[in-house]
């Protein structure tokens, strides 16, 4: 993971997870005991779901929102793009 230390605007991520400890388990003594079989069931009733194509378009913000966005790093358009979705869900639950 990068540092985050030398620009303040972006959040650092502490992860919980012992990195060490997982990748020190051989594949081996994973346990997938939980995880159900795939069965021909699964694949005969499963549908491929692709998704969404998106429309190139030209928008102008404000920079201060554009710099937020993208002091969160890769994916700045994207989280836009669920932003406005969020916003429009909730607008058509009014």
């Amino acid at each position: 993971m990068q540092s985050n230390s030398s620009d303040p605007t972006k959040k650092k991520r502490n992860s919980q997870t012992d990195w060490e400890k997982v990748d020190s388990v051989s594949d081996s003594n994973i346990d997938y005991s939980d995880i159900p079989k795939l069965d021909d069931k699964f694949w005969n009733e499963a549908k491929l779901e692709m998704p969404e194509t998106k429309k190139k378009v030209t928008i102008r913000l404000d920079n201060d929102v554009i710099n937020w966005f993208k002091s969160s790093g890769k994916g700045y358009q994207t989280k836009i793009n669920a932003v406005l979705k969020s916003y429009i869900q909730a607008q058509s639950k009014v």
